[in-house]
This record gives structure tokens, C-alpha cells and sequence, in this order.
């Protein structure tokens, strides 16, 4: 083997150390991703957090917060799908009149004392 050869071989060698080292930086990087985000959910979950996170789609409350719900009291929800004729229309304002009048019931329903913790059932 001659100096040019095994410059050549030197030269292939490093290249393959400095491929071998992006990749091993590469699974480096992910891992450590994983890593603090599994430790960033765990603590999210834990801390109770979640829970105050209401607006995520598909939430499903704890099974002991539907048990405490108004047992036999069904909420009316207007259909996302389907024709709109006057027998719905008509089913959709009954059911809005029953929300109204409860709003109607508090002595001001659209104060700052709405949302008092006393009305809203919170213990301080």
C-alpha cells in the first residue's frame, strides 16, 4: 500500500467516525426528549393540573365527579346533524326558555356575584 492509499483510508475512516457520531447525537437528542417529556406529563398529572384543563376535547371527567352530578337530570343538546324545521326550532326554544328562567332566578345574573364561590358551591 502506497502514502495515497492510505491517506484515502484515513480520510474514509474519519468520515465514518463523524457519521457514526451525528447518529449517536441524533439518538441522543430523542432520548432526552423523551426523557423530560415524560417527566413534564408525570408532574402535570400529579400535580392535579390536568384536571383544571377542561377545554381539552374529549375530556372525561372522574368517575367521582359523575357520580356527585344531578342524578336523573338530563341535559338538553341540540342535534349537530339533521334538517332544521319548525318542530325542532320549537323543542330548541322550550329547552332555552328552562335555561333562561334559571338565569332569571338569580337576583343578578350577569354581576361580578355570579361567580362568587358561595354561588358557585366552593368551600373557601
Amino acid at each position: 500500500m502506497d502514502r495515497a492509499d492510505e491517506g484515502l483510508e484515513k480520510k474514509n475512516r474519519r468520515f465514518t467516525k463523524g457519521g457514526q457520531n451525528i447518529i449517536l447525537l441524533g439518538l441522543t437528542a430523542i432520548m432526552i426528549a423523551v426523557v423530560t417529556t415524560s417527566v413534564s406529563l408525570a408532574i402535570y398529572h400529579n400535580s392535579g393540573d390536568i384536571y383544571l384543563d377542561r377545554s381539552r376535547p374529549g375530556f372525561l371527567p372522574d368517575e367521582a365527579e359523575i357520580e356527585g352530578g344531578d342524578e336523573g337530570e338530563e341535559e338538553y343538546e341540540f342535534s349537530k346533524t339533521g334538517k332544521i324545521n319548525a318542530e325542532v326550532l320549537e323543542e330548541y326554544l322550550k329547552n332555552l326558555g328552562v335555561e333562561i328562567e334559571e338565569i332569571d332566578a338569580y337576583e343578578a345574573p350577569f354581576s361580578s356575584e355570579a361567580l362568587s364561590d358561595e354561588r358557585l358551591g366552593i368551600e373557601p
